[in-house]
């Protein structure tokens, strides 16, 4: 690859326990700069290795920070040929840098999971085997991938900022979270509210069950830095 980038870090909190669950690594440029700066230059010929220098990258930066919460770092099935083979760099680097394994989240979006089926599960299966957490990222901002659900439920499930948005005041979006927080469960996973922005969402989620949450209202993301969250009473 001829170009560099980085990562900013955006806490994901466990309201139960008024403590930081994870921390999503965010790609940025290399001197912050928004994500599509970087994006835009990955193209099917660099997809592997930039899926691959991404992976060492946030984990490298997270031991850096003496990170002890989660890393959750985003992941492209069209980038991995064979789960068991292209994990091996991931590894090294957390031996290398001293990082626990078992405190590594891989975050496929609901976007990217619009691949083939087979594949995906079989990717989702070898990461869990494994022992990494698996998320759904992005839920039901497009073509919600319920089948995936169905063929292997993630650990972890994000609600998109879609549904998130006016969530406390809008019936039939209530009527649609509920239900995917009823599904999740059932399921043996946990519901991540991604993009809220108000006290509002905030307290209607609680009272709904969820108690993992990422947005604006808890802290922004911190480039190359891991950022203090507000904790709602």
């Amino acid at each position: 690859m001829d170009f560099q980038f980085s990562f900013a870090f955006q806490p994901i909190i466990d309201a139960t326990t008024r403590s930081v669950f994870a921390y999503e690594a965010l790609v940025r440029g290399p001197g912050g700069e928004g994500a599509l700066s970087v994006l835009d230059k990955v193209t099917d010929e660099n997809l592997y290795a930039f899926d691959q220098v991404c992976r060492v990258k946030a984990v490298k930066l997270a031991s850096r920070l003496n990170m002890s919460a989660y890393l959750s770092i985003n992941f492209m099935p069209n980038a991995v040929y064979q789960a068991e083979y292209c994990i091996r760099t991931t590894l090294a680097a957390a031996r290398t840098y001293h990082f626990d394994t078992n405190k590594i989240i891989f975050e496929v979006t609901e976007g990217e999971s619009l691949t083939d089926l087979d594949h995906l599960v079989s990717i989702i299966d070898a990461y869990r085997e494994m022992g990494f957490l698996v998320a759904l990222d992005d839920f039901g901002a497009g073509m919600s991938r319920f089948n995936l659900l169905m063929a292997s439920p993630p650990h972890l499930l994000k609600l998109d900022m879609g549904l998130i948005r006016d969530v406390d005041h809008q019936a039939n979006k209530q009527a649609v979270v509920i239900g995917i927080i009823e599904t999740i469960s059932r399921l043996g996973g946990r519901i991540i509210a991604e993009g809220v922005e108000t006290e509002a969402e905030y307290a209607w989620l609680r009272e709904h069950g969820v108690e993992l949450f990422q947005g604006f209202l808890f802290a922004r993301p911190g480039f190359e830095t891991l950022p203090e969250p507000w904790f709602p009473e």
